[in-house]
């Protein structure tokens, strides 16, 4: 492996914003700048040399979590690309989201979104500002997304509440497109949760001590309340009954918190959609806590106290079912979800792996069409290392082993000369480091 190319970049930003992190979406190859002072800069389709004129959308403070997820419909296969915003709103007693759509036409420009919500206690749409959420914002929120769904976690109120973004009306073009939020479901936590992830088919939360993996599908399927009026009853008396359960065979496909209407013979069925809620320690169907390998730590003696503790601090998606986790000590693990039939019991593993360095940053480029994946790992300090990771072909073969299950080797170390704020990846060969206030991409062949 040879390095090809090292270059700085310089963005048309103003000199008092200095960027502190990164985000980049490499459908619309946006990129986005969180600064010092909490404010964003959101370059669409960026291209290098970046030219002196481009344009920028800029994001007024105070931003405290943001993503790029991607809303895709049956009918058109390209998926649309929305930036989300979260912060506190006066003075902290509400959560503000806001949303911005990236334009895929001639103009390639991001714009605000135009959002509706769902009639649901504790989420409401001021025109002006975006969705507001009545929840405190405290000291930390999050947020992580993939397609079509998103999850919010409040350290404040302990929650973490699952989002469905639904197209609503036209699919043809960025104009006049309305964008339907839906609360799908709410976990009510009870431990602090210190990172998160969201793939297609799983949400995964960072604790102390190892992860929790929920079944997104059992998640976002919510309950459904049927109301059924018996319209042929010789006393004219028109009879209710409630009760949870799903639609006959007849029924529609299930969309969080939608309305579904069902016609069986004679009866008239209203089923109307709810969010679950859900308890973080629960042992209900849909969700397991898998624990880090443990070691001993050298000189206690205590039984009280064998093991060190560790926070998951990173979740980075390598596939739908499989991630790479990185802990407060540095080292690696990968959690393999076996089983996320909806219904069922889930069923993971995780397994640690060989010790390269003391990891401060991960950054990884998810591609689930290739056996072989890059990871980019650094101290921290002035060293990356681009890592491969083979995995197995099968990932629903509950027989895999652990020897199949991946081989690691580091493939080419880059030094920086600026200590290493942040990074992302840009493709499988191609980095972008931030390092004081600073820009870098680098490529490699």
């Amino acid at each position: 492996m040879v390095l090809v190319q090292a270059s700085r970049i310089n963005l048309p930003t103003p000199p008092s914003k200095t960027p502190a992190s990164l985000l980049f979406e490499p459908h619309s190859f946006s990129l986005a700048l969180l600064h010092s002072d909490s404010s964003l800069s959101l370059f669409p389709s960026i291209s290098f040399p970046v030219p002196s004129h481009k344009k920028s959308l800029t994001i007024p403070s105070p931003s405290s979590s943001s993503i790029f997820l991607l809303q895709k419909t049956q009918l058109n296969p390209n998926p649309r690309v929305l930036f989300i915003v979260g912060g506190p709103y006066k003075g902290g007693s509400k959560v503000l989201l806001r949303f911005f759509l990236f334009r895929n036409d001639d103009s390639k420009v991001f714009e605000k979104a135009k959002v509706v919500v769902s009639n649901q206690k504790g989420i409401e749409f001021d025109d002006k500002v975006g969705v507001l959420i009545d929840v405190s914002h405290g000291l930390k929120v999050m947020i992580a997304g993939s397609v079509n769904f998103f999850a919010f976690y409040s350290a404040s109120s302990s929650k973490v509440w699952i989002f469905g973004v639904k197209l609503v009306g036209n699919d043809e073009g960025d104009d006049g497109v309305v964008f339907k939020l839906m609360k799908c479901a709410v976990i009510d936590c009870t431990k602090p949760v210190f990172s998160m992830s969201v793939s297609s088919e799983c949400l995964v939360l960072g604790e102390e001590n190892g992860v929790r993996v929920w079944n997104l599908r059992e998640l976002v399927k919510g309950k459904k309340i049927r109301r059924v009026k018996y319209s042929g009853l010789s006393n004219g008396v028109i009879g209710d009954s409630d009760g949870f359960g799903g639609g006959g065979s007849s029924s529609s496909g299930i969309v969080c918190n939608g309305y579904l209407n069902e016609k069986i013979e004679k009866h008239c069925v209203s089923v109307k959609q709810r969010s679950g809620k859900y308890r973080q320690e629960s042992a209900e169907e849909g969700a397991c806590f898998v624990a880090f390998e443990q070691k001993e730590v050298k000189g206690l003696k205590s039984t009280k106290v064998p093991f060190m503790s560790m926070k998951a601090i990173s979740i980075q998606p390598l596939s739908p079912k499989k991630f790479l986790i990185l802990n407060s000590i540095g080292d690696l693990s990968v959690l393999h979800v076996l089983n996320t039939a909806v219904g069922s019991n889930i069923t993971c593993h995780m397994r640690q792996l060989p010790h390269v360095l003391k990891v401060q940053k991960l950054a990884v480029l998810p591609d689930i069409s290739s056996r072989r994946q890059t990871v980019w790992i650094s101290d921290g300090h002035h060293t990356v290392h681009m890592m491969d990771i083979t995995s197995a072909v099968n990932e629903n073969d509950e027989r895999e082993s652990d020897e199949k299950l991946l081989r690691i080797s580091v493939s080419q170390a880059i030094f920086s000369s600026e200590k290493i704020q942040d990074m992302i990846p840009m493709a499988a060969n191609s980095i972008m480091i931030l390092g004081r206030g600073s820009l870098y991409t680098y490529a490699i062949s």
